[in-house]
């Protein structure tokens, strides 16, 4: 789980120091996918009861907050790239 959540920032901030926009579009999806991956552990850890499924709605609430923080990065990124000349 520490490492998901530690891809996260981490492949913002390789994709940010690509110089396409193309490329940190391509890193914010993977950041996307280890939000997807954080969220799955998160539901095992209450499967094997490591977790309540109260304690979880937070973590999850943080996930879905931080998966659109994405997206509209993602959106607004695309719509930079598409006004370039």
């Amino acid at each position: 789980m520490r490492r998901a959540a530690i891809s996260i920032p981490s492949n913002i901030a390789e994709g940010n120091a690509r110089d396409s926009t193309s490329e940190y579009i391509n890193f914010l999806r993977y950041a996307k996918g280890s939000v997807a991956e954080l969220e799955t552990q998160i539901l095992l850890c209450v499967d094997i009861n490591y977790l309540t499924a109260e304690g979880s709605r937070e973590l999850l609430s943080l996930c879905d907050e931080v998966n659109r923080m994405l997206s509209s990065m993602i959106l607004k990124m695309k719509a930079k790239k598409d006004v370039r000349p």
